[in-house]
């Protein structure tokens, strides 16, 4: 019996998932310098491309990353009064806040390369 491989097919299932979710840990993070419109990119693939997900482990990379991006966005937006007492702890708040999201993104992107699903949020 043979293998036949036929050109521009990937050679791994799933092989261009993954490359996608790469893609989209990679614009997360680099959202950082681009006042989040990566991100914002990011998200919006994450949930076009959700309903085509194979699996539970790529749905709990998509789930984590959405989510991550939606709580960040619901941590700047609850501290940004901070900013109307003075600059600096607004400016503090929205540091730890980065700080978070680098965690999350960074963490996420790790587990992937590990073949390790992320957790269900507790309820």
């Amino acid at each position: 019996m043979s293998v036949v491989i036929v050109p521009g097919t990937p050679s791994r299932p799933h092989e261009g998932l993954r490359t996608l979710t790469h893609i989209l840990y990679g614009l997360h993070l680099l959202s950082w310098f681009s006042a989040g419109i990566f991100s914002i990119v990011a998200v919006i693939i994450n949930y076009v491309k959700r309903p085509d997900l194979p699996d539970d482990f790529f749905r709990s990379h998509f789930r984590w990353q959405a989510r991550s991006f939606w709580f960040t966005l619901l941590w700047l937006a609850l501290s940004a009064p901070l900013f109307l007492f003075f600059w600096f702890p607004g400016a503090a708040a929205w540091f730890v806040v980065g700080l978070w999201y680098l965690y999350r993104f960074i963490r996420g992107w790790l587990a992937f390369m590990e073949s390790r699903p992320m957790p269900l949020p507790a309820l």
